[in-house]
């Protein structure tokens, strides 16, 4: 038997330090799953579309170790999800609008489905209907007053590839791609006809409206903020260059949330529209592809690195104790892995556990929970789970975890 590292990068660190990749903004807790792109948030539950497994439902009445309760695979790749009261909308790309009844979380169930004519992007709800930013096919209104038999009520055929969408009033709102901002008249659903337009100098992925502004994530162009008081020439107010590529984003009263793409999360005091500004920023580990905000923490889907869980301090967030956000700058977990062994230090005394998950977040073995001084120490894993069984090849995740902190770095096996 032979171990190998794959890579060894800290995943999760639930409310610990700071580095060169953070500013005011701080870890609570993370689930691990691949492929993770969008989330919606509804109660104590993450809904988060999984390209690969379709929607995974995460409970995160504890934060700090959110834990999944359930999911249901989807025929094709979720894109897109949004909740509301017990089914969950699923944009599932080449397989259309796909509606799972969510209200027994651990066993999620389909009712029904439309197949729309492109690619479903992502989705919106509003009142009986179902907006769903559909590709080349512009945007599909889906009657959704029957979840069992959904039918599409009318379109409207926008000129660029529809990624993302949002509504306000009788206005849809479309991130058309290459075509920018493109404002729609839904009023009547069964002849959505445009009433204006405003052609963002970026790609246009993912668009909120709050108050008179549209706030459009816009690829290679960071934030566009866009005055859509007159829906028929709605005009740019200001813009904040993101370091990343703008993905998606969302607005929580004098904040916008941005998900940066390689470039991770980053939140802008837009109090004055004209002049956004940053104020704090997270260097994500994995690809931000979507986030959504409750309360005080922001729910960033990841991509390979799962759902991470962040809450912004000062600047950015909660006041903060100054004192408890100064001595997280000093304690710090390491955590790293090379062929089969673990080497890990400690800022301070504890007790310390190491525990080994296979990608589905299972427990595999734990390889020590102990109290342990401050120090560096390392121990070796022979591959084998909690009953000496060889464990299958394949990719495995080592977590510390000492009091409240955590990080988790990846380990692959090769038998």
């Amino acid at each position: 038997m032979k171990v190998k590292i794959l890579l060894a990068v800290a995943l999760c660190f639930a409310a610990q330090s700071f580095g060169q990749d953070s500013s005011n903004v701080r870890t609570i807790g993370c689930y691990v799953m691949g492929s993770a792109v969008s989330v919606a948030v509804s109660d104590s539950y993450a809904y988060v579309a999984n390209t690969i497994f379709g929607l995974r439902i995460i409970n995160t009445s504890n934060p700090a170790n959110p834990a999944e309760a359930g999911f249901c695979i989807t025929p094709g790749q979720a894109w897109g999800v949004a909740v509301s009261g017990v089914y969950a909308y699923v944009a599932d790309l080449s397989s259309g609008l796909r509606i799972i009844n969510i209200s027994t979380p651990s066993s999620p169930t389909e009712t029904g489905f439309y197949d729309t004519p492109g690619e479903a992007w992502s989705v919106v709800l509003t009142g009986n209907y179902a907006c769903v930013a559909d590709g080349d096919s512009g945007l599909r209104i889906i009657n959704i007053n029957n979840p069992g038999v959904p039918f599409e009520a009318g379109y409207y055929d926008t000129p660029g590839s529809a990624q993302g969408v949002a509504v306000s009033g009788s206005y849809a709102y479309v991130a058309d791609g290459d075509s920018g901002l493109r404002i729609v008249n839904i009023s009547a659903p069964a002849s959505p006809s445009e009433t204006g337009f405003y052609d963002t100098p970026g790609s246009a992925q993912n668009v909120v409206v709050s108050g008179n502004y549209a706030y459009v994530a816009d690829w290679n162009s960071g934030l566009r903020i866009v005055d859509v008081s007159d829906p028929a020439n709605p005009t740019e107010t200001g813009f904040y260059d993101t370091p990343g590529g703008a993905r998606a984003v969302a607005v929580a009263g004098t904040k916008a949330f941005v998900a940066d793409a390689s470039e991770g999360l980053r939140i802008l005091n837009i109090s004055d529209p004209s002049s956004p500004t940053e104020i704090g920023y997270y260097d994500t580990p994995g690809y931000s592809y979507g986030l959504a905000v409750s309360g005080s923490y922001v729910y960033m889907a990841d991509n390979d690195y799962g759902l991470r869980i962040y809450e912004g301090y000062g600047p950015a967030g909660i006041a903060g104790d100054p004192l408890q956000n100064a001595n997280l700058k000093i304690q710090n977990l390491k955590l790293r892995v090379y062929g089969n062994t673990v080497e890990y230090s400690l800022p301070q005394s504890g007790q310390a556990s190491i525990k080994v998950f296979n990608l589905l977040g299972q427990e595999v073995r734990t390889l020590t929970n102990e109290f342990k001084s401050s120090g560096v120490y390392n121990l070796q894993w022979n591959g084998r789970d909690a009953g000496s069984r060889r464990v299958a090849s394949g990719v495995y995740l080592v977590r510390l975890e000492v009091g409240t902190q955590s990080t988790t770095a990846k380990m692959l096996v090769v038998q």
